[in-house]
């Protein structure tokens, strides 16, 4: 897939979520119910709805495509082509009325992702990459901090007690006192914050593929890395570790311990 595919592809994929994202905020902060799944996440006709819109407008303009969405699974294509979907990341946080939920849209070519969106609908940010084309953020280019001290480092953690729940609680302490200031409620958010320069490292302890994907594009066209818990560049494995590049190796011999 050359550049001008690429470039498509991304325009295509920033539209899509920003109108999924629209779709969104017709429920947002308006007591619309939420049922519990199986996995014990709460899921809203806000989420299925913006996924059946996403879904619909790939299948129009792709209709060889692959499509996986975390609610309604997969659909095979024919094509190397695979878009993975979080119509809400963070629907925690959505039906919580916090602005911080994301759309998520990722697109995998031959099993490597080539183009992530983070759409913040209700903070009105995108932020969007694609292989090779950078990183941007609302029409501008963005790059994670110059940061190089762990000292000096804003940590993330979507839920530190999740960090306890997966056995990783004393990884977690060693890097919330090596670093400056450490916040919570992120989920794809910390990670718009860490490839804009606004934070240097986020932990999640536990992971899925549809919240991994459409980040690995947009950290590291960013000059970011986010890899598992030790260290291995994926968007498979159920774990993520993000950071500005520079603070890696720190961060990673830090929760290793």
């Amino acid at each position: 897939m050359d550049q001008s595919e690429l470039r498509q592809i991304l325009d295509f994929a920033v539209e899509i979520a920003q109108s999924a994202g629209t779709l969104t905020l017709g429920y947002f902060n308006s007591d619309t119910p939420h049922e519990t799944k199986q996995d014990n996440t709460p899921v809203t006709i806000a989420d299925r709805n913006a996924e059946e819109q996403l879904r619909h407008r790939i299948n129009h303009r792709f209709p060889t495509h692959g499509i996986l969405g975390e609610e309604y699974g997969e659909k095979k294509g024919v094509d190397p082509g695979r878009w993975i979907l979080d119509p809400i990341d963070g629907t925690q946080s959505f039906i919580s009325g916090v602005p911080l939920y994301a759309v998520l849209v990722g697109f995998e070519w031959n099993a490597e992702v080539v183009v992530g969106v983070i759409h913040l609908p209700a903070l009105r940010e995108t932020v969007y990459a694609a292989k090779g084309l950078g990183c941007w953020w609302n029409g501008r280019p963005a790059r994670v901090s110059n940061v190089s001290e762990l000292g000096q480092a804003r940590l993330i953690a979507t839920s530190p007690r999740t960090c306890y729940e997966q056995g990783r609680g004393a990884a977690y302490e060693r890097l919330r006192d090596a670093s400056r200031v450490d916040r919570g409620w992120s989920d794809a958010y910390g990670y718009a914050l860490l490839a804009t320069g606004r934070a240097e490292v986020v932990i999640d302890p536990i992971m899925s593929i549809w919240d991994t994907a459409a980040l690995v594009p947009v950290v590291t066209e960013a000059g970011g890395t986010l890899t598992d818990w030790n260290g291995f560049a994926t968007h498979v494995h159920p774990e993520a570790l993000a950071t500005n590049g520079r603070l890696f190796e720190a961060v990673l011999a830090t929760i290793q311990g």
